[in-house]
């Protein structure tokens, strides 16, 4: 990519923050990034509470048993049963389009956000350029705060919006480059928002499908669309978390 040319130097700590920012911006203007998104760019500040949260995630080294106690598994159950039998058409057409059951997502759409009740308290853009600033995975992040600049330059996203501590997005906690991969217009209103849950559902459905989800296999773990869900998470924990509880969802 040209963009390389002009790679940004990470840092450990947030002293070369403001230095680093016009560098970035040589990259993210090679990569195609716009006005609007150079702005964003320029305006985005050192997240303090984001590097300590990416230092911290604790949850993801309990036990299973453990880990599912910790993130409220049985009330995501109940609620995701609750949903799904108060809106069975949606989740219905949701399987049918891309092939997945309604308690993978709802169970997703739990463990990420409480169904939606928190959906963050960071600012999206200064998060991610945290993160893509950060020496720890810059070169993970670095792609996705390109496609939040993007995201800018589209109108999908704002220099106010606000997301998770990592700058994930919606119901659903979309990082950056998933929506512009990913999204998709679930409600049809002729645009992508994850805030709305019927976009971010349709765009989880979607994902999974993209991942390569079979209809109709199972998903547990040994089963040939877990697979699928280690792509939504690294995490071995959360992965077998989510299998299960879609599981007791969908029965």
């Amino acid at each position: 990519m040209a963009g390389s040319v002009w790679a940004a130097p990470c840092s450990d700590t947030g002293a070369e923050f403001d230095r680093w920012k016009p560098v970035m911006a040589q990259e993210a203007a090679a990569a195609g990034v716009g006005e609007r998104g150079m702005a964003a760019l320029m305006g985005a500040s050192y997240a303090t509470r984001t590097i300590a949260a990416d230092r911290n995630q604790k949850s993801f080294k309990y036990s299973l048993e453990k880990f599912l106690q910790v993130r409220g598994a049985d009330a995501i159950v109940s609620q995701g049963r609750k949903r799904k039998a108060a809106n069975p058409g949606f989740y219905q057409s949701l399987e049918a389009q891309y092939g997945v059951p309604a308690g993978v997502l709802l169970a997703v759409h739990g463990m990420e956000t409480g169904f939606g009740n928190f959906m963050g308290d960071s600012n999206v853009v200064s998060a991610i350029a945290t993160l893509a600033y950060d020496c720890r995975r810059s070169a993970y992040f670095t792609p996705h705060l390109i496609a939040a600049l993007m995201l800018v330059d589209q109108g999908v996203i704002s220099t106010n919006s606000v997301g998770a501590k990592h700058g994930e997005v919606g119901h659903t906690q979309f990082l950056p480059g998933n929506v512009l991969r990913y999204g998709v217009d679930g409600n049809g209103d002729g645009r992508v928002d994850l805030m709305d849950q019927a976009d971010a559902m349709a765009s989880t459905a979607n994902f999974f499908a993209q991942k390569g989800w079979r209809p109709g296999a199972g998903y547990q773990e040994g089963e040939p669309n877990f697979a699928v869900i280690e792509a939504w998470n690294a995490a071995t924990v959360y992965q077998k978390a989510i299998a299960l509880m879609a599981q007791k969802i969908d029965r």
